[in-house]
């Protein structure tokens, strides 16, 4: 899952994104609104919290823009304020959740989790599924058939984007875009590289799964055997 911060307190914004790193989120940061529309434009991002006071363009400009745009990522607004006026007025804009600083670590992760939840992505129990195999996000264990095995992170982000994407074909640039960063100077071969780890890994537990590659094009995640 990667998370795009827009907040223009420094120590805050670096404070948060050290929080969810360490849940195994991947984190981009900008501090003022216009950088965050432009990020938000990416498409790469799974969810944004914004802060609704910002340089440049508020959060609530920011959040009125994308959705008149169509675009839906999750949003979950981050204000100092207690005035009820904004929260209103970001729920009618189509922020999914709203909450005002200071706020406790866990009630932010919990927000995180439901707004992605009602995204549609699995993430109740932080486990995701396919075929025989099971990823824990928060753990970043891959286990099959009673045999479990630890990931790094960016294997267990990138199994983690196959398996939500299911039988779509996941192309380079956006595995790119969502592990690295859409400014990230990575290359396909650096994709290939961890595809190889996963493939390794799949074997050695004795998945019935595979990573399928559509030449020219990306990888899809395949149950060996199954019969479209």
């Amino acid at each position: 899952m990667r998370i795009l911060i827009v907040e223009d307190e420094a120590h805050l914004a670096e404070a948060l994104a050290q929080i969810l790193r360490k849940h195994h989120y991947s984190v981009d940061v900008v501090h003022d609104g216009t950088s965050g529309l432009d990020y938000a434009h990416s498409g790469i991002y799974d969810l944004l919290l914004l802060d609704i006071m910002l340089p440049g363009m508020s959060g609530l400009s920011i959040l009125q823009t994308i959705r008149k745009e169509g675009i839906s990522t999750p949003v979950i607004l981050l204000t100092a304020r207690g005035e009820t006026s904004d929260k209103v007025s970001g729920l009618d804009y189509g922020a999914d959740d709203y909450i005002a600083k200071p706020f406790v670590t866990e009630e932010l992760l919990a927000r995180i989790r439901a707004a992605l939840r009602r995204k549609g992505e699995m993430v109740t129990e932080n486990t995701l599924q396919y075929g025989d195999i099971e990823l824990n996000t928060a753990t970043m264990k891959l286990s099959c058939g009673g045999k479990e095995m630890k990931l790094i992170l960016k294997e267990s982000n990138l199994l983690e984007l196959l398996i939500l994407r299911k039988q779509a074909v996941t192309p380079k640039e956006l595995i790119i875009e969502k592990l690295w960063g859409f400014d990230s100077e990575a290359e396909h071969n650096n994709v290939e590289v961890y595809i190889s780890f996963l493939r390794k890994k799949l074997v050695h537990l004795n998945s019935n799964v595979g990573i399928n590659t559509i030449r020219g094009v990306g990888y899809v995640l395949e149950v060996k055997g199954s019969v479209s």
